[in-house]
């Protein structure tokens, strides 16, 4: 549905976009993340039409952006991080206003906007003036007027920002919701956000795309097999040395601050918390805690996306996705 190919910007000699190529399939949501100044928004702005790239070219649904705009504009829908209303308007008469520019036959605007407002949760604020709301309901309002014409492509940049976490949770179920409508690609800062809602992952660095996979694969790619975190009463001195030799364990470290805890490092593929159980019971031994600790994606971000200045992006694989 959204596809980008080799999009670059540049402003002067700074190269904010370089060479970024992905696409986004029917039915997706896909999350974008990076840094601050990593090229996302930028990048958001090229597919979107909002910016026009120093090179590269998008289609979506099949149609070339920059060739056939107003065409491709239809079926497209925005929202960016700083939504630009008019704050003397009633929430209402935005939606009305947007309607028209939209193209949205008279007879059915009303139903949409009332649906928007709805779904947004905009029901009672609706007849107030857009400049004295927060900044969480005129991000819904943005929200509610970029799914007005129903798109095949949502674009959302920030999409929760400003909102509370009651919220948060009601624009996620909706996001979840317009996925059956739309194509999503959502660009973020909250990181759990994206594991709960994407089930593909883009993480910009420096311009470029430096991974690309589902959040568990970029997990499992870059951080390897989930750790073991286990704890045993009064451990003896051999019980590293017998949690070393269990099979499916790679390497053992004793905690240096707990007495009697272990961080365990599996073997790719494996899980050795049965035999590991069982080494310990076998020998009259009391396991009292024993947990695998997930990596999460967070993780994955930080080890992508800190380094020394000026070293290189790390290579990351990529997962191949048909469009």
């Amino acid at each position: 549905m959204i596809e980008a190919e080799r999009l670059t910007r540049s402003f002067g000699d700074l190269v904010a976009v370089d060479g970024v190529s992905f696409s986004v399939g029917e039915g997706e949501i896909v999350g974008m993340l990076g840094p601050n100044g990593a090229g996302k928004t930028t990048t958001i702005r090229m597919v979107t039409g909002f910016l026009p790239p120093s090179g590269g070219r998008v289609r979506i649904g099949g149609s070339d952006l920059f060739s056939d705009p107003v065409k491709v504009r239809r079926h497209v829908g925005y929202l960016p991080e700083n939504v630009a209303l008019y704050p003397e308007m009633r929430v209402s008469e935005y939606l009305a206003y947007r309607a028209r520019l939209e193209g949205i036959p008279s007879g059915d605007a009303k139903r949409r906007i009332g649906r928007a407002v709805e779904r947004c949760l905009l029901t009672e604020v609706a007849t107030q003036i857009i400049g004295t709301l927060s900044k969480g309901y005129r991000q819904r309002v943005g929200l509610a007027a970029a799914i007005l014409h129903r798109p095949k492509a949502l674009v959302l940049d920030e999409p929760t920002v400003g909102l509370d976490p009651a919220q948060i949770i009601k624009i996620r179920e909706l996001i979840r919701e317009l996925s059956s409508e739309s194509t999503l690609l959502l660009s973020t800062h909250i990181l759990p956000e994206v594991e709960l809602l994407c089930g593909r992952v883009m993480i910009i660095d420096r311009g470029r795309i430096v991974a690309e996979g589902t959040p568990e694969s970029l997990r499992e790619g870059w951080l390897g097999s989930a750790g073991i975190e286990l704890v045993v009463k009064d451990a003896p001195e051999e019980a590293a040395p017998l949690l070393s030799s269990v099979p499916g364990v790679a390497a053992v470290r004793p905690d240096s601050v707990e007495a009697g805890r272990y961080h365990v490092e599996a073997a790719p593929g494996a899980d050795p918390r049965e035999e590991i159980f069982l080494a310990v019971r076998d020998r009259g031994w009391v396991l009292l805690e024993m947990v695998q600790a997930r990596a999460s994606l967070e993780d994955v971000f930080v080890r992508l996306t800190t380094r020394e200045p000026g070293a290189p992006p790390e290579a990351a694989p990529r997962e191949e996705v048909a469009s």
